[in-house]
């Protein structure tokens, strides 16, 4: 959790690593100049209600429905009746982290100030997420909106439920004991919940700030691996990647070099093998063509994050107020940045995998068959593999595109939804196995440094070595195997190998 760390929302840009930061628990607080424009457009809304005209989700019902109107009487009711018949999520909930990540994409739409909602709706999100009221939202049934969101809204207003102090309550008492006040929905505040891509911006920048992370440890996985083959880094050379420039490519063999800065395990194999399998050989090209990929994902979450997505969008032109509805909550943007995640995550877990294999393999390794030294009849690292096997292979489905499966609803008024939300929580789940496969790689490469003992690894790659064996033993005998896995798991997640390698690549710079 990102205690004692602030982040400001408002007109200013919101990076990508704040969103993560107030997921994982960083202090909010809105921007003044912001609120100043956000309580503008307000009180403006009185005098649209005042006009009689035909707004879309302020004084008529939504999709299909935006042909009947609603009475300026009624507008509060029906702005809480659309957040109680669009909180229709079903399945497993999204967990405290997305929640709070939507959350956040929610709160620095409304802040720009085309929404029409009120300062009070955007103070009472933000004392939930300072004071730890986590709704409760269903994580499957959106097509790219509407569900989450609108279990979000309803416990904004005290309806639903929420989590907090680990216990999950009715939406009015999770408020009562953290002591927010408790507030009713004001004109457009139930629809403005409901009308953004808040939720796959939201999953979506998750997934892609743990990819990125993921790939920097996979360097390292990938250069270890490598060096207990004994392989050669002439793939890596930087006169190679010039002919060839794509930047993720330059960027992975840069990091490789200074990955195995000094490596002796290298130096004593120099000429041990003329040409490396293409696991190893092309790493700079494989990760480096997913670094690409990752480079784009951000710049469209990016964009998305400090965007206004809702429907209709407020504008303050002379003094009047100008709703203009039009289709900025269409999530195919982020929905197809995020399919394509998902392809160059596959992509990273299926290389992983290939070298897990290759390192248990003493056909290939010329190292003990399953890293055991032969005299014990253990089966060692055999099964590792397997499971990586079998997410690489979990990862290939998810890889499949969910935007091509649009489909109509609202009785053929919104008859091309983006599928975005399916995206962005396949990408997350895409990434997830792909931590794991990584982390059995390191595992298994591990292992593998005891066999040439007494030689070291490189600067970087010992480094990430001997984290490792701060947590996990050399094997000598058979006993279970999966504690060893989820514990090289959570150094992959936590940071901590994702860290030792910044420094070290920083280190080393030049190599």
């Amino acid at each position: 959790m990102h205690s004692g760390t602030t982040v400001i929302l408002g007109a200013a840009t919101t990076s990508l690593d704040e969103v993560v930061a107030v997921a994982r628990g960083a202090h909010v607080e809105l921007d003044p100049a912001a609120l100043a424009g956000v309580a503008r457009t307000h009180a403006l809304i009185a005098d649209v209600l005042d006009s009689g005209r035909p707004v879309y989700g302020l004084t008529t019902g939504v999709g299909d429905l935006y042909t009947v109107g609603v009475g300026t009487e009624r507008v509060a009711d029906v702005q809480l009746g659309m957040l109680r018949s669009h909180a229709s999520g079903v399945g497993e909930p999204h967990d405290e982290c997305a929640v709070r990540a939507i959350m956040t994409t929610m709160i620095k739409a409304l802040a720009q100030g085309f929404s029409g909602v009120g300062v009070r709706l955007l103070q009472t999100m933000v004392d939930m997420l300072n004071k730890g009221v986590t709704p409760w939202a269903p994580a499957q049934g959106s097509v790219g909106y509407l569900t989450a969101t609108a279990h979000i809204g309803l416990a904004v207003f005290g309806e639903g439920r929420s989590w907090f102090e680990g216990a999950l309550l009715p939406g009015a008492e999770a408020l009562r004991r953290a002591g927010v006040e408790r507030i009713e929905p004001g004109p457009r505040e139930g629809h403005a919940l409901i009308s953004g891509t808040y939720e796959i911006t939201g999953v979506g920048a998750l997934a892609v700030h743990a990819a990125r992370r993921l790939v920097d440890v996979a360097d390292a996985a990938g250069a270890l691996s490598l060096e207990v083959l004994r392989g050669n880094s002439r793939g890596y050379d930087a006169r190679l990647q010039a002919v060839r420039p794509h930047p993720g490519q330059v960027e992975t063999a840069q990091r490789l070099r200074a990955l195995l800065t000094s490596s002796e395990i290298l130096a004593a194999h120099r000429t041990h093998r003329l040409q490396d399998a293409l696991s190893l050989r092309c790493i700079p090209q494989v990760h480096g063509a997913v670094r690409d990929a990752l480079t784009e994902v951000e710049r469209v979450i990016g964009v998305e994050i400090n965007s206004v997505t809702d429907n209709p969008v407020f504008v303050v032109e002379d003094g009047e107020l100008t709703a203009l509805p039009g289709g900025n909550g269409h999530g195919a943007p982020t929905a197809l940045a995020l399919d394509y995640l998902a392809i160059a995550v596959a992509e990273l877990s299926t290389m992983s995998q290939a070298r897990s294999d290759r390192l248990t393999n003493h056909h290939y390794s010329e190292l003990p068959a399953f890293l055991m030294d032969g005299t014990s009849g253990a089966s060692g690292f055999m099964i590792p593999p397997y499971a990586a096997a079998a997410l690489a292979g979990e990862n290939r489905g998810l890889a499949a595109p969910s935007t091509v499966h649009t489909v109509s609803t609202s009785a053929g008024q919104e008859d091309h939804v983006s599928m975005g939300t399916t995206a962005a929580r396949k990408a997350g789940q895409a990434t997830a196995n792909a931590q794991i496969i990584v982390a059995i790689e390191l595992l298994c490469a591990a292992q593998a440094v005891e066999f040439h003992v007494p030689l070291r690894p490189g600067a970087g790659t010992g480094a990430v070595y001997d984290a490792i064996r701060s947590h996990v033993s050399h094997r000598t005998i058979d006993t279970e195997i999966a504690p060893d896995i989820e514990s090289v798991r959570t150094l992959v997640v936590d940071g901590t190998l994702h860290r030792i390698i910044a420094t070290t690549v920083k280190d080393n710079a030049h190599a």
